[in-house]
């Protein structure tokens, strides 16, 4: 058995494990197990809308997943994720709804603007890491609250007049697809979709494809090496956190321009940044290992809202699945060393 297809067996194994625990929860807590995973799977694809629905909310879920992926990936841990989303989403609502420029072009600097906007944030640990060593853990987590506190000021005292919620952006600026909404049975599925896939590719290609990837990767893995090699540490370092805010900004300009056309005042975080830490570890931080994490995590919370009406299972149950899910991925290496046995034995 190859290493590639170890890689390949360990989050299908721990998705497969997440759900049979699942199941057996169901059980213990008196629900029907089978009628739940039936209920989440017409939640799923039940009708063209749901399939939207779950298109919809797999994307910003995607491209979360590759700003902590293209940051593992490098050797750093972008938790902060969530707080360069938040920016992100305020930043395209604040294009979309105080410029007035053509269709297309509106759509495109606000989608732009979100992403400036994300790596400027992410930059900050970056630059921290890179000249003080101050660890990006720290920086980026304190920085989630630092942009839900600070954008919620804004949207009270400079995209509103004391309110809380903002203008809807303008149609120019929107991401919704009529042609794609009439598909689906009016979804709110829009072409954020087609962003994320780009992102996803953008990513593979500078990390497998470009001597900059090659870099990014080797400073991750040893430093001082890649010092002794040549190549600019701290550069580097500061590139590879720009990158990752640019996924997570326009991850926040999917629900800004995409789902919502608005923002407003937040009493907490979304949770998609923090469910990008899920997806790119389900997804062995691979592009396409991402993609198909961040599909699976949106087919799992859109079922989840039809158990409680189709089967009476509570849709927390899913979160338990998900959870369960990320702690056998968390434990890959158990999972490892079993498939690892099972070679040996096969070769005698």
């Amino acid at each position: 058995m190859s290493k590639r297809t170890v890689n390949l067996l360990v989050p299908v194994i721990a998705v497969l494990l997440g759900l049979l625990a699942g199941a057996l929860i169901m059980l213990v807590s008196g629900y029907n197990p089978i009628s739940g995973y039936q209920a989440l799977l017409e939640g799923v694809f039940g009708n063209e809308y749901n399939i939207g629905e779950t298109i919809r909310q797999a994307t910003p879920l995607i491209l979360a997943g590759l700003a902590v992926a293209f940051a593992f990936k490098t050797g750093l841990f972008n938790i902060g994720v969530e707080g360069q989303l938040i920016i992100g989403w305020f930043v395209a609502v604040w294009v979309g709804t105080a410029f007035d420029l053509p269709a297309g072009v509106h759509v495109t600097v606000a989608v732009v603007a979100a992403a400036v906007a994300g790596a400027l944030w992410a930059a900050i640990p970056g630059l921290l890491k890179a000249k003080l060593r101050v660890h990006e853990v720290i920086v980026s987590i304190m920085l989630n609250y630092t942009a839900l506190y600070v954008t919620n000021y804004l949207i009270r005292n400079v995209l509103t007049e004391n309110s809380d919620t903002t203008e809807r952006i303008a149609e120019t600026a929107s991401l919704r697809s009529e042609f794609l909404s009439s598909m689906t049975d009016y979804s709110r599925l829009h072409w954020g979709i087609v962003i994320a896939i780009i992102a996803a590719i953008i990513m593979w290609f500078i990390l497998d494809k470009t001597k900059t990837g090659y870099e990014l990767k080797a400073v991750g893995f040893n430093e001082e090496a890649s010092r002794y090699a040549g190549m600019n540490v701290s550069k580097n370092i500061v590139f590879s956190m720009v990158i990752s805010g640019a996924f997570a900004g326009l991850a926040g300009a999917m629900e800004g321009l995409g789902t919502y056309e608005f923002t407003s005042v937040k009493s907490g975080f979304s949770g998609i940044g923090f469910d990008g830490i899920a997806v790119a570890l389900l997804g062995g931080n691979t592009a396409i290992g991402v993609v198909l994490a961040g599909t699976l995590f949106g087919a799992l919370k859109m079922g989840a809202l039809n158990m409680p009406f189709a089967a009476g299972v509570p849709n927390e149950l899913v979160d338990i699945v998900i959870a369960l899910i990320i702690f056998f991925v968390a434990s890959s290496y158990v999972i490892r060393v079993f498939l690892e046995r099972k070679k040996r034995k096969g070769a005698k």
